[in-house]
């Protein structure tokens, strides 16, 4: 992965940093960001230890270029080439073993919106909003957002936000769990940034378990889950990071986390 103007992907001390919007277009939904972010997000190494999630503009991201949808000779396959490129992006993002972090500024709407309810920890500001917009251009949902919503508020309360095309305000969206917390809008990318920094030289090993613990809590019964949850604390203990964790604890010292990392 380059560093260069056209590259939507970069690495910064452990953080791969995709910008899923760009000024072009409204800062709608980037295509050039879903493919160069799939690609990195399969070639992710150790030396990647958290994402970054961004909106490069005035918005996070504002949904899918309209207009775009607008011109194609053919709406139904436009549209479908588009959710599938969409949706492999946010299996990747799903699937990867290391905290995602969103730095949600301006607005998350429809796709950008999407793409929130996929991350850790959602970062935004008292100028964030967050709208579904899928019916105001007489759509369904893609992203996921159908799936994702229920889970962060509720099955009655997601069918009325996508329903009444609700707007939802920075501080709403904290209390209702679409974002984790607010800081200055001015400071949200680079306090996100720092946020993932942390993450990304943490306990990588733990943190891959975590995430893997709370997505598959859905579809088991809490004995189930209890039965996996010693499971996981049992390798936990054996493995590289636990040993570290430990035995850093007991002598009274910072752990070393890069000792988990292969």
């Amino acid at each position: 992965m380059t560093d260069n103007p056209q590259s939507h992907v970069r690495v910064e001390d452990g953080v791969l940093r995709i910008a899923v919007a760009t000024a072009e277009h409204g800062t709608s939904l980037s295509p050039a960001g879903m493919e160069q972010g799939i690609a990195a997000l399969r070639e992710a190494g150790p030396e990647i230890g958290a994402v970054l999630l961004v909106g490069e503009g005035a918005n996070f991201c504002a949904g899918g270029n309209v207009h775009g949808f607008a011109s194609a000779d053919d709406r139904g396959a436009h549209l479908l080439d588009i959710a599938n490129l969409f949706h492999d992006f946010i299996r990747e993002i799903a699937a990867v073993d290391v905290p995602v972090v969103a730095a949600v500024h301006g607005w998350a709407a429809g796709a950008g919106m999407s793409i929130v309810l996929h991350a850790d920890i959602a970062l935004g500001g008292p100028a964030t909003k967050l709208r579904a917009a899928y019916p105001s251009i007489g759509f369904t949902p893609d992203g996921g957002m159908s799936w994702t919503l229920p889970r962060v508020v509720g099955i009655a309360r997601a069918r009325e936000i996508i329903l009444t095309d609700a707007v939802i305000g920075a501080d709403e969206a904290v209390r209702t769990g679409l974002l984790s917390r607010l800081v200055a809008d001015g400071e949200i990318q680079s306090e996100a940034l720092r946020l993932a920094r942390t993450l990304a030289h943490g306990p990588t090993q733990a943190y891959a378990g975590i995430r893997r613990l709370v997505s598959d809590s859905m579809h088991r019964s809490l004995s189930e889950q209890l039965d996996v949850e010693a499971a996981a604390i049992s390798a936990s203990a054996t493995s590289p990071t636990g040993v570290e964790g430990v035995d850093a604890f007991v002598e009274k010292r910072r752990p070393d986390w890069s000792l988990g990392r292969n």
